[in-house]
């Protein structure tokens, strides 16, 4: 028996910005140039009054639309997010109110961005292995999008809105064979939110436009991201993490089937798929049409190698996020 990703569903808002729509308010910007290390052409944005558990409810409603598993059989959910609609109850809650599961079904949140989903399965893993449940529901949804100023270039760009669930069971096939999680604090300034937690409350101040060396607009209620920082981090660390993970299960890079990496960027993937000496078909890209949606990023992209055929049941499959924090992760699976 294995712990496994049975299932995964996942929606995007509805709503649609183009780098075209991006350079029309933004016309001193480079955008053929931004493009190009980004990867990105357009990504999917939440409405004003849509929030990260909109997004959840309408990919759960897909999940149990597909008769994959029934709302019965669902022991736990779990939801990563920091785009919470309140300050409290966390959002697992809300579904489970939404949709009505039993009170034997718990629920909790957890706060991380890019790495949420590989940190997810590890929790998972634990919660099936000691038979504290048998299906989870695993949510990552996100809205970045609230917390970005469309005139910041360094993260307007890159980021896009969604949500995904897994349905993570104990199944006869397949299953995680080996996961490495690591964090440092050290850096957390290079991404982050200065304003709107108690330690700096937002205010009139906190809400006065900041213009950067680069030129970027924002107020300390936006994100702060140095990407520089965050990309040697992520160069350095990750490819080290990843070399070890699969050193310490005497596998090299060929035995790998399919890389799913955190959608961060093109320039970060390009930089990790030199650093390991990749087969560059060998790692899915999706970033394209849908942007980085942090924790999401990962399900989403295993999701699309699904439907484009690049994945199937049994794949041996490297799975790794990174970000804020900072914080990464790694796991190899059997799909």
């Amino acid at each position: 028996m294995g712990v496994v990703i049975k299932h995964i569903e996942y929606y995007l808002p509805e709503k649609v910005i183009t780098n075209i729509d991006l350079a029309k308010n933004n016309p001193e910007w480079n955008i053929e140039k931004i493009e190009e290390k980004s990867g990105v052409k357009k990504r999917h944005i939440a409405e004003p009054n849509e929030t990260a558990l909109d997004l959840a409810i309408k990919a759960v409603e897909k999940i149990f639309s597909s008769s994959v598993i029934s709302k019965d059989d669902i022991d736990a959910v779990i939801f990563c997010t920091q785009s919470h609609d309140y300050v409290m109850p966390a959002n697992s809650f809300l579904i489970h109110k939404h949709f009505n599961f039993k009170q034997s079904v718990w629920t909790f949140d957890y706060n991380l961005a890019c790495s949420g989903y590989i940190f997810g399965l590890a929790i998972t893993r634990g919660i099936l292995e000691t038979g504290l449940a048998k299906n989870v529901l695993l949510i990552n949804s996100e809205t970045y999008s609230k917390y970005i100023n469309l005139k910041d270039r360094s993260t307007s760009i890159l980021f896009g809105d969604g949500a995904a669930v897994s349905v993570i069971s104990m199944e006869d096939f397949g299953g995680i064979v080996d996961v490495i999680l690591s964090s440092s604090g050290e850096k957390f300034d290079s991404f982050y939110i200065p304003a709107g937690g108690m330690r700096t409350p937002k205010s009139d101040d906190t809400k006065k436009t900041i213009i950067d060396d680069s030129g970027n607009v924002k107020c300390l209620e936006n994100i702060h991201m140095n990407g520089f920082a965050v990309w040697q981090f992520i160069s350095k660390n990750v490819s080290e993490q990843i070399s070890t993970l699969l050193e310490r299960n005497h596998l090299n890079v060929d035995d790998i089937d399919l890389y799913v990496f955190h959608q961060a960027s093109k320039l970060t993937l390009d930089s990790l798929v030199k650093s390991l000496k990749l087969d560059r078909d060998k790692v899915f890209l999706n970033l394209e049409n849908v942007g980085n949606t942090v924790s999401a990023s990962v399900p989403i992209a295993l999701k699309d190698a699904e439907l484009n055929g690049k994945l199937k049941r049994g794949d041996l499959v490297l799975l790794s996020g990174f970000g804020v924090g900072l914080s990464w992760g790694s796991i190899i699976m059997r799909y």
